[in-house]
């Protein structure tokens, strides 16, 4: 009897201990989201990582004072003549060639070609021009385009790739990308060809000349130097010649 009445009194204190009512979790105290922060002493991070908002620039100036903090004007659109075939289409061309083949070709005809291939290049710099076509549109010649084409690939400038297909050296001339405008029945294209990768295609093919592979302005130099000392000496021998026939003409 008194086990029964023991164990009914274990009961009714348990009983008290425990609450009826649901158990709430109570919630943990709230903290201020932190703000990320650009690491002071590692520049190339700062740069990968989230910034808070900028309030003005003042203040983000004190906060980083190592740095430097401006705001350029908007960009302005490039302006090219162009037309609905070849819209603002433009090359990458080299002004130390451009002023080398002014001094180099004592002829008109090789710089108009090579201007007339700048402006037909397409991208990755091909150009997609028969002789017959160069000649009519510069109208020259068949045989004088030959000729000034020879000259010029003779020098690594452009090489050919096919009947009717050349290509420019990229260090010269390239043009990088090209859209295409579409058609009814053809979609509008936009085509880009780095120029690291097509002067690696050419570097690799063992079929090309070395200047083309390799190419290189520096004979291009040389010559001028060697023509310019060529002519002065033939000036020189010139006023020589004119100074000894005016002391025979006064001697008589």
């Amino acid at each position: 009897m008194a086990d029964i009445l023991l164990a009914s009194m274990i009961s009714e204190v348990e009983s008290s201990l425990v609450s009826s009512e649901p158990q709430r979790r109570r919630s943990a105290p709230k903290r201020a989201p932190r703000r990320p922060e650009l690491p002071l002493d590692d520049e190339i991070r700062a740069w990968s990582k989230p910034v808070e908002p900028v309030e003005d620039l003042d203040s983000l100036a004190r906060r980083y004072p190592r740095r430097t903090v401006s705001l350029s004007g908007e960009r302005k659109s490039l302006e090219f003549y162009d037309t609905k075939e070849r819209p603002k289409a433009f090359s990458m061309d080299s002004l130390e060639f451009f002023f080398l083949i002014a001094q180099y070709f004592r002829e008109a005809l090789p710089l108009r070609l090579i201007l007339l291939m700048i402006a037909c290049q397409k991208a990755g710099g091909q150009i997609r021009l028969t002789q017959d076509e160069m000649a009519t549109v510069l109208d020259v010649h068949r045989g004088t385009i030959n000729e000034a084409l020879q000259e010029i690939m003779g020098h690594g400038i452009v090489f050919k790739v096919r009947r009717g297909v050349y290509q420019f050296n990229p260090p010269y001339s390239y043009r990088v990308a090209e859209f295409i405008p579409g058609t009814e029945l053809v979609e509008a294209e936009y085509v880009q060809i780095d120029q690291d990768k097509m002067i690696s295609k050419i570097r690799k093919d063992e079929s090309l000349p070395d200047l083309v592979r390799f190419p290189s302005l520096e004979h291009m130099r040389e010559a001028i130097e060697e023509l310019r000392k060529t002519r002065a000496e033939e000036r020189a021998a010139r006023r020589l010649a004119r100074a000894q026939r005016q002391k025979e003409g006064s001697a008589q």
